[in-house]
């Protein structure tokens, strides 16, 4: 990738940089057995085994614009569909294919649905897909690392037939592309063992998408989770590397930064419960002060969380997503402007919680309940004024006597007097809007 590359990178980017959250939504047949999007290969259930499932779905409760509002109500900016998982099952109505939600008993094209609700609520539109396929006939099966036929003799395939399957998979990528207008993400899974890079002829297909929709951004799964080659991480990224890294289900301890140390764009995905897809007995729900929390931690290294939901075999989602989303957003209702456009702070990370920054604005998020004052190390002399996020009451910034001895050092508090110690205003994240007199490095 060259220098003109990264440019263009960070100008498709800008928008992602500054909305920090977004939707990650699982959907399809596997939510009709609710155990979960790998039940096919879990279980190694055969396409005509899993074929019932095509046979009754019919999501009649599925309302893409109450979706839409769930989302924007919770504070997230953007929103990724899964338009085909692993299982090979299509929500769109693709040309190329029988399988797809226009020829179930619902006979809705669900990937129209949700472009246009969601756009029409203001959010910006990604689509999922990915690029194994366990239904199509010329996908490797027998032998492969995780196919559900992979124990099955029956399912040796010819290998020179996958370039059918990569013909396919270019295509669909295509009509995606140009029969529902402007995308904002295009977000591939997954790259692994052989199954990587050229193999998938990632370098005529990233060039397809940028002749399509130039301003698209895509994830890094066209290469295998952690190879060296000219991934994103490194100085010289393929041309197939992507616009963001995607770490899954984890908060890599010092954010996403290449092998000179620049810091890149990133999204950690997470799942709300433990699976990605319905799972009708998965009740371990993070709370909403855990979704809180990690979105602040995200942002402080300069990362997007991707939180994702997994609606029933109806078309809604679980009443338990809905009351998380909903105290998310009521956070975000008032504490929004600490996440949207905020990146990692120029000063350490304090013991009591994290800082996030934009420009002269230090939004120093307290977690913990102090003994007295809450001390803002480093900051003495630097702060021209604090008040709460929420409701933008003062707070007081006032010099106690029992901090005198830390001279280098800034104190708030929630009340008065000053060394005394008060409860946190939100035991979910207290945001105290800290004014710089100027940016230090």
């Amino acid at each position: 990738m060259s220098g003109n590359e990264i440019e263009c990178r960070k100008e498709r980017t800008k928008w992602f940089l500054e909305d920090r959250f977004g939707m990650f939504i699982h959907w399809g047949l596997y939510a009709i057995p609710a155990r979960g999007e790998w039940v096919r290969s879990v279980e190694h259930i055969s396409s005509e085994d899993y074929q019932v499932y095509f046979d009754e779905f019919n999501p009649d409760r599925y309302d893409a614009r109450e979706w839409a509002r769930t989302a924007k109500a919770a504070g997230m900016k953007y929103a990724v569909l899964t338009a085909k998982h692993h299982d090979g099952f299509c929500l769109f109505d693709s040309k190329l294919t029988d399988y797809k939600s226009t020829n179930t008993q619902s006979g809705r094209d669900l990937v129209r649905e949700f472009v246009d609700a969601f756009r029409a609520e203001g959010l910006k539109v990604g689509l999922y897909y990915s690029l194994l396929d366990w239904h199509h006939p010329d996908y490797p099966a027998f032998g492969d690392l995780i196919h559900p036929m992979r124990a099955n003799e029956n399912y040796r395939r010819d290998p020179a037939r996958f370039e059918h399957y990569l013909d396919y998979m270019h295509g669909q990528v295509r009509e995606l592309l140009t029969n529902y207008g402007k995308l904002d993400i295009m977000w591939f899974d997954f790259s692994y063992e052989n199954l990587k890079g050229e193999a998938w002829r990632a370098t005529e297909l990233m060039e397809m998408i940028r002749s399509i929709q130039p301003h698209l951004i895509i994830d890094n799964r066209l290469e295998a989770s952690g190879e060296e080659g000219g991934s994103i991480y490194t100085n010289n990224p393929s041309p197939y590397a992507g616009d963001f890294a995607s770490p899954e289900q984890i908060i890599p301890p010092n954010g996403v930064t290449d092998a000179a140390g620049n810091s890149i764009p990133w999204e950690a995905c997470m799942t709300l419960n433990n699976n990605w897809g319905y799972a009708s007995t998965d009740r371990t729900y993070k709370s909403a002060k855990t979704v809180i929390r990690k979105l602040v931690e995200c942002v402080s290294k300069n990362g997007n969380l991707l939180l994702n939901v997994g609606p029933d075999a109806k078309g809604e989602m679980p009443r338990k997503t809905l009351e998380v989303l909903e105290q998310v957003g009521d956070w975000m209702t008032q504490n929004g402007d600490s996440i949207y456009g905020c990146g990692q702070a120029d000063f350490p990370k304090p013991e009591w919680g994290r800082y996030t920054q934009k420009g002269n604005k230090l939004f120093a998020h307290v977690f913990e309940d102090s003994v007295g004052p809450v001390n803002l190390v480093g900051l003495a002399d630097k702060v021209r004024y604090a008040r709460l996020l929420a409701d933008g009451s003062e707070v007081s910034s006032t010099r106690p006597w029992n901090a005198k001895m830390y001279p280098n050092d800034a104190f708030i508090n929630f009340a008065s007097p000053e060394h005394f110690s008060w409860p946190l205003p939100d035991e979910r994240d207290t945001v105290v809007e800290v004014t710089l007199k100027s940016v230090e490095g």
